[in-house]
């Protein structure tokens, strides 16, 4: 493939974010869980970890009101960053 010098380079795509989905895999009580939000859908997983998933989406998506940031333009880097800070200690 030849490259054609009067066109101008092309920019590399930036992924885009449309939602989360979380995946829990540690449910051993037989019980489905499945919480869902406007940009986000939690699957499985035990009582606790199903609990802990809400409760990150919950604050990670209130940080990033708080940025006045849809999660459509966050940067993946920065919503990491935010989703890795929201967790529950």
């Amino acid at each position: 493939m030849s490259i054609d010098p009067s066109q101008p380079p092309k920019k590399k795509r930036q992924p885009k974010i449309g939602g989360i989905i979380g995946v829990g895999l540690d449910n051993e009580d037989g019980h489905k869980r499945l919480t869902s939000g406007d940009k986000f859908v939690l699957i499985g997983g035990s009582e606790d970890t199903h609990d802990r998933m809400t409760e990150t989406m919950i604050k990670t998506f209130e940080e990033l009101k708080r940025r006045d940031k849809p999660i459509e333009k966050v940067d993946p880097r920065e919503l990491a960053e935010i989703i890795d800070k929201s967790q529950p200690r």
